[in-house]
């Protein structure tokens, strides 16, 4: 997948969820999209590739960085619970590269990440079970 393509996949799937609003509080080079107005997704340009920002749990995100090239620690965020994907690279031996259902859990584990930090009266949605998400 292209960077662009990437970029555009996690909107239409971020846009879809509940309470989410998107804003240009850094410039119109940067939009936030938010959950009740708690950050959980940023698009900008890194070095003039699309990328995005994304909430992770600290452990999937050491795990993530160190199997795909597009995975890294987040660009101007808290590197322990952001990533930043950036493009999309190429498949290496051990077949390892972004893909749809891969950006597609990201983009869910990021939103409910942080709606599950919100009062319980808050959220839109409960963060164990939405998107087909399992109470473990």
């Amino acid at each position: 997948m292209d960077p662009d393509t990437v970029l555009a996949l996690a909107h239409d799937q971020a846009i879809q969820y509940p309470s989410v609003e998107i804003e240009h509080p850094f410039g119109p080079e940067y939009a936030v999209y938010k959950v009740r107005g708690k950050m959980f997704l940023m698009f900008f340009d890194l070095r003039g590739v699309p990328s995005m920002n994304l909430k992770i749990d600290p452990l999937d995100s050491e795990v993530l960085r160190d199997a795909y090239e597009e995975i890294t620690p987040a660009y101007h965020m808290n590197k322990l619970h952001w990533i930043t994907v950036a493009g999309a690279g190429e498949e290496d031996a051990a077949g390892t590269t972004l893909d749809v259902d891969l950006l597609h859990d990201l983009v869910l584990e990021s939103y409910c990440l942080v709606v599950a930090k919100m009062a319980k009266r808050d959220r839109p949605v409960d963060p164990a079970t939405f998107g087909g998400r399992a109470d473990d």
